[in-house]
């Protein structure tokens, strides 16, 4: 086999060739190796901020922790509720015992003026005719109205006896008889007057029974 004849020109084209090649794939080399050294600021950037991100606090189940002060203001928030609660309780409980206590002392008042009230019925019952249009009569008989007036202003009133029905919460029977002309179980004497106060019975009426 002939060997082939190379002349000097094209040798020295040949090892020019093979000196660039050698020198791209230094280059390439080196782009590589500062790529993978060197990081983009934006990545920086993203890596940065979730470093400084604080890991969200969570309770049991996967809930929101709750703030030390939206707690205390929860907390106080519900403090004033119940303060409030219960001083409206307070108040309605103090106003219904003034109600009943100024109930109370009227019923004394009134219980201390019925005995007054009988015995002006009684006086006026024992005038005799020709002497009840006499001055003293006519003034004991005004005295006598104005006191039935002051006591239907304060709602006082006399319970109607004689002709009803006997009705034990606001009758007490003393005496029972038989009367043909009377009706079962009916009040034909009133022996005393009884009388309400505000639908409260103050005295039961002293009546006689038939039947």
């Amino acid at each position: 086999m002939e060997d082939e004849n190379v002349s000097p020109d094209q040798t020295e084209d040949i090892l020019k060739e093979d000196d660039e090649k050698a020198t791209e794939k230094m280059e390439e080399a080196e782009n590589q190796d500062q790529a993978e050294e060197t990081e983009s600021p934006e990545d920086t950037e993203a890596s940065s901020e979730d470093s400084k991100k604080e890991p969200e606090k969570k309770g049991f189940f996967g809930k929101k922790k709750k703030d030390k002060k939206d707690e205390k203001i929860e907390e106080l928030t519900d403090m004033v509720k119940r303060q409030m609660a219960e001083f409206d309780n307070f108040r309605k409980r103090t106003e219904k015992e003034k109600a009943s206590m100024y109930e109370i002392g009227a019923r004394e008042v009134i219980e201390k003026i019925l005995p007054v009230v009988d015995n002006f019925e009684r006086g006026l019952a024992a005038v005799p005719e020709e002497e009840k249009e006499s001055p003293f009569v006519d003034g004991m008989n005004k005295i006598y109205r104005q006191l039935l007036s002051s006591f239907e202003g304060m709602g006082v009133k006399a319970i109607e006896s004689v002709g009803q029905e006997f009705n034990p919460d606001y009758h007490n029977a003393v005496m029972h008889v038989e009367d043909e002309e009377a009706g079962e179980n009916v009040v034909v004497e009133e022996f005393q007057k009884g009388y309400t106060y505000k639908d409260t019975v103050i005295r039961h009426s002293m009546v006689k029974v038939a039947n």
